[in-house]
């Protein structure tokens, strides 16, 4: 027996192997348990500000500091995700944490973002069986994601950087970028002259 073969299938998703998330009892388990705590999140009053926060808590793998996570908000496991100080996500934030996703501090994202760590195989045999494969994402300092941005498998957005809005970002971007498009490209590097507009 290899050394794969004698691998659970969450030791082959935190490897970035292929695995299988649909059959394996662990993870549906654990996506089945991080489902509730975020309709149990959903559902509270958006004045019941502590409860929120506790939950969150629970929800996320850490928190550095203070946040806020508007409602709706889902993710799959919860723990793989990091955040900074002075967190703020508006509506509809979606997070498939199948492997790490980490956020700075001062990460600001506008409403119907998502950020994805998995992706399937190209070879059709491969996804037919239900493979996937997870990459992190990291997200530096002082970050601002526009509205309706992607961030894909694998991507590092460094600090200081400006995703406008509707972007895909599938590659890295380096610190002080205005990036934005689809694929999203870095426009222009951040200057002094931005201080004063």
């Amino acid at each position: 027996m290899t050394e794969k073969e004698k691998m659970t299938e969450k030791e082959k998703m935190f490897a970035g192997l292929l695995y299988d998330a649909n059959n394996d009892p662990q993870l549906i388990d654990e996506r089945l348990q991080c489902k509730e705590l975020c309709r149990d999140y959903n559902d509270l009053r958006p004045r019941a500000t502590d409860a929120r926060v506790e939950l969150l808590h629970r929800i996320l793998g850490q928190i550095k500091g203070d946040l806020l996570i508007e409602q709706p908000f889902y993710c799959d496991y919860g723990y793989n995700i990091s955040v900074g100080r002075n967190f703020y996500a508006n509506y509809n934030l979606v997070i498939l944490d199948e492997a790490p996703v980490t956020f700075g501090d001062n990460v600001f994202v506008a409403p119907n973002c998502g950020f994805y760590t998995a992706g399937h195989p190209v070879e059709a045999a491969l996804r037919n069986k239900g493979l996937e494969y997870a990459r992190p994402i990291v997200v530096g300092d002082n970050v601002w994601f526009g509205a309706g941005v992607s961030v894909l498998p694998g991507v590092i957005v460094g600090d200081n950087c400006v995703i406008g809005a509707g972007s895909v970002v599938t590659k890295d971007i380096p610190a002080n970028s205005v990036a934005a498009g689809n694929p999203c490209k870095v426009i222009r590097t951040i200057t002094e002259l931005d201080k004063h507009s």
